[in-house]
């Protein structure tokens, strides 16, 4: 086998972990480091977590001789975003006495919780499970939590199509009881064949695997940038079907010109659900058998497809599925945003958006936003929602008990601390970055609200302080809070350094370009300043600031 074609070590690391067992079990009654054992670290993502450690105090106990300081971020499986008022307890309670007590909205729709030790990770998925959640398939190389849009007043079929989040879930499970045996003691299986698994066998994905649905005309789900993404087709009050684009993903890596976002292609539609879970599952079996196994950095789904060519890959999934994709509906996205503030939607029940900064629930000297939801998951009136963008909707309030959960969140000044953020601010998103994410070159979720407390300064400055530009930033180019599918969009290169992406649309439909590479944020301010100054003088009636960086050929079309 040529070193091209040689799997890479994880590859070997999953097909040797025992249907993801690995030395799971060992490494956790290791007592002399915090740490799991390396090819563990590998295994126990498909179980939902990460080893971190807190990067603020590596050069501290370096110095000291200690060992890092080792802990967990666990993520859950949440389809779709969903938390009823008992759950949101329990996540609350369960953040409170395992993790550093923050709980974390990220940019797919569900939480997670970080600083967990590694003696506490057992109890913590065991409360868990007893809420009937669970973290199982959130990370690892395999189909991670389906996204769809968030509100329900979207859509008088909002609950319809939400359901195919879950069945869609729930299909690219994987077999193994591996989770079940390791942190909830259940009997160990005897006979292998209970956990064979025809979609994933023992290989599993080359890479992770990510699945949305939109509905139009709003893409809050960034659709384009999955490997699956589903448009819902309503019509006459009715589901008409779903169309489907393959190929999406931001990543890459700095200095690698093989490596590139992408986003993804419309191959068809499907009118039924039978033909759509068998078109899904068949998607993931091509990528399971042709996506690239041996550079890791190339393992993507938008990789194979650009490998092999999109009418290969529609010819396959035909053959595979056994029936020809029907033709693209023509849709339309006009926004790409949450429903601030209070909505009704066509039953009558009230849903509130709360802005949560980077989505990080806690309480602070600003707001005390964590104590705040807990009184209201206290009333037992309203569920829980998570939005693409980091935010939280208190949601399916009734009319009779509207006046209630309001008179909390106005007595927490939840309200004020909502109604009052620029819309620059409420547009933005973080990814973590630093301290705990392994990956990160620069900070995000702790600078990024600074930031824009100087460009708000800027817009305030040229008359633009209404306008809802998007504004995202990464610590690195992997992509997590899709900065480059940002109207702007910061890329972390280093230490307090970033790329500057420019031209991306409202919508989502457009990826930006690098206008400014690797500057500091006096570079950054100065830069928005004069950017912002001719936006402000020359723009059409309209027109947004992402569309007239192109016009005014800032960066290529």
């Amino acid at each position: 086998m040529s070193e091209k074609n040689k799997p890479s070590p994880i590859e070997k690391i999953k097909q040797a972990s025992d249907n993801l067992r690995g030395s799971i079990k060992e490494s956790l009654r290791d007592e002399i480091t915090g740490a799991i054992r390396e090819d563990d670290q590998a295994v126990v993502k498909f179980h939902g977590m990460y080893q971190q450690d807190d990067r603020d105090r590596r050069e501290e106990r370096a110095a000291k001789k200690l060992d890092r300081l080792y802990s967990y971020m666990i993520r859950l499986r949440l389809p779709g975003g969903f938390l009823t008022p008992e759950k949101w307890l329990a996540v609350h309670d369960i953040a409170g006495e395992n993790s550093t007590g923050v709980i974390k909205i990220t940019s797919r729709q569900t939480i997670q919780l970080h600083g967990i030790i590694k003696s506490n990770i057992k109890p913590t998925i065991k409360a868990f499970n007893e809420a009937k959640l669970d973290s199982i398939a959130t990370c690892g190389d395999i189909n991670r939590n389906v996204l769809c849009s968030s509100h329900p007043a979207q859509s008088p079929l909002h609950a319809e199509i939400f359901a195919y989040a879950d069945k869609i879930s729930n299909l690219l499970m994987p077999k193994t009881k591996a989770y079940y045996e390791i942190w909830l003691d259940e009997e160990q299986i005897v006979d292998k064949k209970e956990e064979e698994d025809p979609l994933y066998q023992d290989r599993y994905l080359p890479r992770k695997f990510k699945i949305a649905i939109a509905i139009p005309p709003n893409n809050d789900v960034d659709v384009y940038a999955n490997d699956i993404g589903l448009i819902a087709v309503v019509k006459d009050g009715q589901l008409k079907g779903f169309n489907m684009a393959i190929g999406g993903g931001l990543s890459s890596t700095h200095g690698n010109t093989e490596t590139y976002p992408r986003l993804a292609s419309p191959i068809g539609f499907v009118e039924d659900e039978e033909k759509l879970l068998k078109t899904i599952y068949e998607i993931v079996t091509i990528q399971r058998d042709y996506g690239n196994r041996s550079d890791r950095k190339l393992a993507r789904l938008k990789y194979t497809i650009d490998k092999y060519g999109l009418n290969w890959y529609i010819a396959e999934l035909e053959k595979r599925t056994g029936f020809a994709l029907a033709p693209v509906v023509p849709i339309e996205f006009t926004e790409r945003a949450d429903l601030y503030g209070w909505q009704q939607n066509e039953t009558g029940q009230w849903y509130y958006t709360v802005f949560v900064e980077n989505g990080r629930v806690l309480d602070d000297e600003t707001v005390a936003l964590k104590t705040a939801l807990l009184e209201v998951a206290k009333t037992g009136k309203a569920n829980f929602r998570f939005t693409c963008n980091q935010n939280l909707i208190i949601s399916d309030v009734l009319d009779k008990d509207k006046e209630n959960i309001n008179s909390i969140l106005k007595q927490f000044q939840i309200l004020e601390h909502t109604e009052k953020r620029s819309a620059v601010r409420k547009n933005s998103i973080a990814c973590v970055a630093l301290p705990t994410c392994p990956l990160a070159l620069a900070e995000a979720q702790r600078y990024l609200p600074s930031l824009i407390d100087k460009i708000e300064v800027l817009l305030d400055k040229h008359g633009l302080n209404d306008n809802g530009m998007i504004v995202r930033m990464t610590g690195c180019p992997n992509g997590c809070a899709r900065s480059v599918a940002a109207e702007i969009g910061f890329v972390g290169t280093g230490p307090g350094r970033y790329n500057l992406h420019l031209g991306g649309d409202r919508v989502g439909a457009r990826l930006n370009k690098i206008y400014k590479e690797n500057i500091d944020e006096s570079e950054i301010l100065e830069t928005l300043d004069t950017l912002f100054k001719a936006y402000s003088d020359k723009r059409l009636v309209d027109e947004t600031f992402g569309d007239f960086t192109l016009r005014a050929n800032w960066v290529p079309a």
